[in-house]
This record gives structure tokens, sequence and C-alpha cells, in this order.
């Protein structure tokens, strides 16, 4: 019976889920794939928040984080530092980036990389290889969900099964719906994540220890290891490694990945302009607050359900939840959690299917008239490569998440520098990437991740540097003739950039009366009231 009513749930607010996407593009049947992939370049701020936020809130959050609660307590604090860290950092980068791809019609992380160095082959490596690093984050995304659904389903669903559902409703979801549809979605999966995260946080401890007091006294006096850095398991050997030198490394390292990651990049280029960018910047670090309480109840867990292991640590939160409350309160936590991996999962395949759809499929000839549908076949057969990684090669999923980070860290040369200093070749940049990215490789898959008690992916990236520095002076300037203007990005704190754009496009287009409200609008047109050239592939 608890089965059933759980299940029940679920399936409505799944069904929801396809629903509300469908609206969100009922009126966006034109556009191509800058409509598809960006959302026309037209969200406000309302939603470019939500979206930015759900990207950040991912089944890592409900599961994850209290599974390294659980495991090692006080290291897990470093997604909270790195995050808030990021945002800041964002405020700078975001409306570079966002300026830089308005001003030269480019739609993703790949676009303007092949813009910038002037070579298109260069968009179409980088996107083979952030696929290759993305695809783990995907796969984090289907074992969150599946666990989630096997959860709350009391069993009645297998794992396996679950993963299938998980691939199957967000490939689906985000063909038919893109970016446009998972903004929408993130507004729902907000309400359900910070409703019932902010009930757990008053109902676990009082029904399980009798309040707060209580419950802390006991992580004093019993699990006093878990509250301090390296957390349960020491430096030692055998031990956890995760001191303080790795929380800083991890730290600073994902603070400046994160803004370079494709799928935070196709969030600041679905902006209407930079301002909205500006101020989600500075918003987005209160969502963090809401991280708090999953890596809590994970050290809480480890008083009522003891003696979880592995990947079974992810478990912890649920554990509570289905052990203590009725069927029809677990289905409702469930579907917040499995919003919780849709909403990132359908990011993530959308950004692979646009980088492929605009940067290697559209160097051939018969492919580069139809992008977007090139991206949405690419997004079919990115999730089922997702899948059948979560059936062949399943890890836990803080390890899946640190290594797409750590292999997209070995970008930010090529990306941030690049914008800013016009020396930077293209063989500099590429060899740099390609030793940072081998580095990378060779530490994880050998088990000497951390290394000398510091993050792999930090050494790696100053590995990166050093090379691509030397290999820049040690040849011929780029003979690139265009000017400063049209390969550097300009200084992101200039309004000006943002204000003329989005005075050009309010005297350009109509606004949508249903999304004006919304902060809104169309796609962009050309002088002559055409779509422009990015928007008008499909």
């Amino acid at each position: 019976m608890n089965a059933t009513v759980s299940t029940t749930i679920f399936a409505v607010f799944m069904v929801g889920t396809v629903g509300l996407g469908l609206l969100a593009v009922r009126r966006r049947t034109g556009g191509g794939i800058a409509e598809w992939s960006v959302g026309g370049r037209s969200l406000g701020a309302v939603f470019i928040w939500v979206l930015m936020a759900g990207e950040s809130y991912t089944s890592f959050s409900y599961l994850g984080a209290a599974g390294w609660g659980y495991n090692y307590g006080a290291p897990v604090l470093y997604v909270v530092a790195y995050m808030s860290c990021g945002y800041a950092v964002g405020y700078v980068v975001g409306p570079m980036l966002w300026s830089y791809a308005r001003r030269h019609d480019l739609v993703g992380i790949t676009d303007i990389l092949a813009h910038r160095f002037g070579r298109p082959w260069i968009g179409a490596l980088t996107a083979v290889l952030a696929t290759v690093f993305l695809l783990p984050y995907i796969q984090l995304q289907i074992t969150g969900m599946g666990v989630v659904v096997s959860t709350i389903s009391y069993g009645a669903i297998s794992l396996n099964w679950g993963y299938f559902i998980a691939f199957a409703v967000t490939t689906g979801f985000v063909v038919v719906s893109g970016l446009r549809g998972s903004a929408w979605v993130s507004v729902l999966k907000d309400v359900l994540v910070i409703g019932t995260l902010g009930f757990l946080a008053v109902y676990v401890p009082l029904h399980y220890f009798d309040g707060y007091g209580p419950l802390l006294d006991r992580l004093v006096a019993q699990k006093a290891e878990w509250l301090t850095l390296p957390g349960h398991g020491g430096d030692g050997a055998g031990g956890s490694g995760l001191g303080t030198a790795w929380f800083v490394t991890t730290s600073l390292l994902n603070a400046l990945t994160v803004v370079i990651f494709p799928t935070t990049v196709a969030g600041y280029l679905g902006a209407r302009n930079a301002d909205a960018l500006r101020r989600n910047a500075i918003w987005l670090p209160a969502y963090n607050v809401l991280l708090f309480i999953p890596m809590l109840l994970g050290m809480a867990a480890l008083f009522v359900v003891p003696g979880l292991t592995g990947a079974g640590s992810n478990l912890a939160l649920f554990r509570l939840v289905v052990d203590s409350l009725p069927a029809w309160a677990v289905g409702i936590i469930g579907v917040a959690a499995a919003l919780s991996s849709i909403v990132p999962m359908a990011v993530f395949m959308l950004v692979i299917g646009t980088m492929w759809g605009r940067s290697v499929l559209s160097l051939v000839p018969r492919w580069r008239a139809r992008q977007k549908g090139a991206a949405q076949v690419v997004v079919v057969v990115a999730g089922a490569g997702a899948l059948v990684l979560t059936y062949a090669a399943p890890n836990t999923l803080v390890r899946l998440s640190l290594i797409s980070y750590e292999g997209m860290a070995q970008l930010l040369p090529m990306v941030l520098l690049g914008l800013v200093w016009r020396r930077l070749t293209p063989a500099g940049g590429l060899s740099g990437l390609a030793v940072g990215v081998g580095t990378v490789c060779a530490l994880v898959f050998t088990g000497h991740d951390p290394v000398w008690g510091v993050n792999a992916g930090i050494v790696a990236l100053a590995a990166n540097l050093v090379v691509a520095l030397v290999v820049t002076f040690a040849t011929k300037a780029d003979a690139d003739q265009r000017p400063d203007a049209d390969v550097l990005a300009r200084d992101s704190l200039d309004s000006l950039d943002s204000r003329e754009s989005l005075a050009s496009l309010d005297a350009r287009d109509s606004v949508d009366p249903l999304d004006s409200s919304h902060g809104i609008g169309v796609t962009p047109a050309s002088s002559d009231g055409a779509p422009r050239s990015a928007a008008s592939a499909d």
C-alpha cells in the first residue's frame, strides 16, 4: 500500500513536469537552436535565478551531501565554500561571457573558443572533450534519481528500472522543451525543495532527538571527529585525506571552474541582459543555506541508521524519511529529490547536444542547416551513453562530480586567460590543455587524488598553465588579423555594452504578452525582421 501511494504521487508529478515543459514552449515553435539551447537569449532575472539555482542544487544535495556528512562530516562543507566563492567570480565572468557571446552571436562555450582562436576545429575538439567530462555528471544525476525512485517505492521498483525512468523522463523532456522548459520546471522544483528541506530541518531533530540541543550534544560527545577537518578517518594512512589543504584547493578549483562549466555558461547566455547576471550573483549564495540541512541530517543518521557503507551511505537521509514518514510525504519528498536530478540533467544533456550540433556536426555541410535537429539527436545518444555507464560503471556520487570538475577545470586558461590576453596562442592553449587533461586522468585513475594532500585537479591546472605560457612565449604570436574588439572580451563591469544590447533588442522586437510580466522577450531579430543567423539554423 505504501509503495502504491508514494509511486502514484511520483508518477503524477512526473507527468506534470513534462506537461509544464510543453506549456513553456507552446508559443515558441520557431527560433532554431538559439531558442532551444539558450531560451532565445531572453530569460529574465527570476527565471535565470531559479535555473542556475537548479543547476547547483542537484541530486547530490539530497543524497551525496548527506552521504558525505555521514561518512566524513566537515569536509562536505567544501560545497558551500566553492559555490559561494564561485558566485563572486561569476559576478565578473558571467557578464563578460554574456557580452562576448551576444556581440558575436554565439550559443555556448565551444562557440566562444572557436571564435576566440579563429579555428572551428578547436570548438569541435572542445565539444568532444567537454562531453567526456560531462557524461559522468549526467550519470551522477541518473544514479541519484534511480536511488530516489527505488527508495520511495519501498523497493517495488528496482534500481535498474529507476535508472531507466530517469533517462526516459529527462530525455523526452529536454528534447521537447529546451532551456526555457528547464527554467519553468525549476520554479516547481525550488518550491518543493525549499518546502521539503525546511520541513525535514525541523522534523528529523524533533522526531529522533527531541530537538537540536540533544542532537548537537551527541555529535560533540560521540562523533567529534566528524566536526573538524579532515573529518572521520583522519589524514594518516588509510584516512580520508580530506584535510585543510584539500579543502582549500578543492574550493578554489571548483569556484573557478563553475563559472566556465558549459551548463553555467548556458545559463549566462540565456539571460536577457548582463545586469540580470550580476543580480543573480548577489542572490544565489542565499540558496546555499539549504545545503546545510542534508549535511547535518546525514550526520544525524549516524545515530539512527548506523553501518551504512560505500554507495549505501548516499541513502542516509532517505532512510530517515522512509522509516518515519507516511507514504504520501515520502512521495512528495521523492518528487523534490527527483526534480533536483531532472533539471540539472536536462541542462547537461541540452548543452552536450548544443555543443555537437553547433560545433561538430555543423562542420558537415548537410547538417549545417539542421543544427537543432542534430543537437536533439545527440541529446538522446548522450543520455543513452550515460545510462550505459550507470549500469556498467557505478560509482559514488561525489567522486563522479569531482572527476567532472577536475577535467573541465583544464579549460580555464583557454577561456578566461584567452579572452583577456591576446598573446595566448592556439598552440600554447592546446598544449597546456593536453598536459592538464593527461595529468588529471593519470592521477585520478591511479588513485592519487588527493595528491600530496591537495586536489589533483589543481595540480594538473598548474602544469597546464605553465605549459601554456612556455609554449606561447616560445612560438610566434598568432597571425590573426582581427582587431582586439573582435577577439577579446570587454570589461564585464562596463554596463554600457549590456544597456546598448538591451536597448537595441527592445527597439527591434515585440514582446510576447504572456511572457512580458516575467521579463521575457522574443528571439532577437536582425534589422530586416528575419531571425538572426544562429537562431535560424534548424
